[in-house]
């Protein structure tokens, strides 16, 4: 029983090798090309591969972090101005209720001096607030093209002509302001 077995086993090994053109030499001859081909590829294209798309992994993250960096920058220089602005204000209104407080105790024409002095004044704070929220606004503006080019060509690794610089300095605060 066991040789007929055996013998249809053969039988049926010999019909899938005429079938298919099984050839066991050229199978293994086959199989060990195909290794090679697998260490090679491994060896000198995916090591590679993988080692540049690791390092554009990176930069990518490098770049977000300086987005994120400046991002906190702007959002500290919005918080000095504000306080800048906030603590003219103040000291416009303290000027205001001295002269107002300086009026009272003068006569009718040392309070009319003393309010249009204080409106003077009012007006000169306003103006340098306005001027220095003005000129913090340009820098800020300013560092923050820079940065914006400055990240792009690192993100993208283009050195960057003057011409970009400035469409994506223009696109940035556009961006920005808008």
């Amino acid at each position: 029983m066991i040789s007929i077995l055996a013998e249809a086993q053969a039988g049926t090994f010999e019909t899938i090798q005429k079938t298919f053109g099984f050839n066991l030499p050229f199978f293994i001859a086959q199989l060990v090309n195909f290794v090679l081909v697998i260490i090679v590829l491994r060896i000198f294209a995916f090591g590679p591969i993988q080692a540049m798309l690791e390092q554009r992994k990176t930069r990518i993250a490098e770049g977000e972090e300086k987005l994120k960096r400046i991002e906190r920058q702007l959002a500290e220089s919005e918080a000095t101005t504000a306080a800048a602005i906030a603590k003219a204000n103040d000291e416009a209104v303290r000027l205001i209720n001295e002269a107002k407080e300086g009026a009272h105790a003068f006569s009718e024409q040392k309070s009319q001096e003393a309010i249009s002095q204080a409106q003077l004044i009012l007006s000169k704070a306003e103006a340098a607030a306005k001027a220095d929220r003005e000129r913090l606004s340009t820098e800020l503006k300013r560092e923050f093209g820079r940065l914006v080019a400055a990240t792009t060509t690192q993100v993208t690794g283009k050195i960057l002509t003057s011409e970009d610089q400035n469409r994506i300095n223009e696109d940035a605060l556009a961006k920005v302001e808008g």
